[in-house]
């Protein structure tokens, strides 16, 4: 198994560099895959912010790559509920912290916008900061 940096997740979704996109391919091909939450978080900021990419392209293009058979996430359980949360307008850095907090676990906020939004979408004990 081999982890994989943001570059390359960036030059495989893009592939705006066709020697490094066409590495990144081989790579893919060849050999089981394995992506950090961090990754995950640093190629949706890039893909929006350099790129141009809307929530629901970043949303679109993580979940076909994560839905590959070689390729596995870093707690993929809470990259998964993420990638769930953001359908409903949640942007993905915001989901995945809400998503990998412990079992049980209250979240606070001050973004209040982002706490309307998790209630929407279902998420429980999301608040704001008490006292604020």
């Amino acid at each position: 198994m081999t982890a994989v940096d943001t570059n390359v997740v960036v030059r495989l979704l893009t592939g705006d560099d066709v020697k490094q996109s066409a590495a990144a391919k081989s790579l893919l091909a060849a050999e089981p895959i394995w992506i950090a939450k961090t990754v995950l978080l640093e190629t949706g900021w890039v893909l929006r912010s350099v790129y141009g990419f809307s929530e629901g392209a970043v949303r679109d293009a993580l979940g076909k790559l994560l839905g590959l058979k070689n390729v596995h996430a870093e707690d993929e359980p809470a990259v998964a509920a993420a990638l769930a949360l953001s359908v409903h307008g949640i942007e993905l850095a915001d989901a995945l912290h809400l998503s990998s907090r412990p079992p049980g676990a209250a979240f606070v906020s001050f973004d209040q916008s982002f706490i309307r939004d998790a209630k929407r979408a279902g998420a429980s004990d999301v608040s704001g900061v008490p006292g604020a």
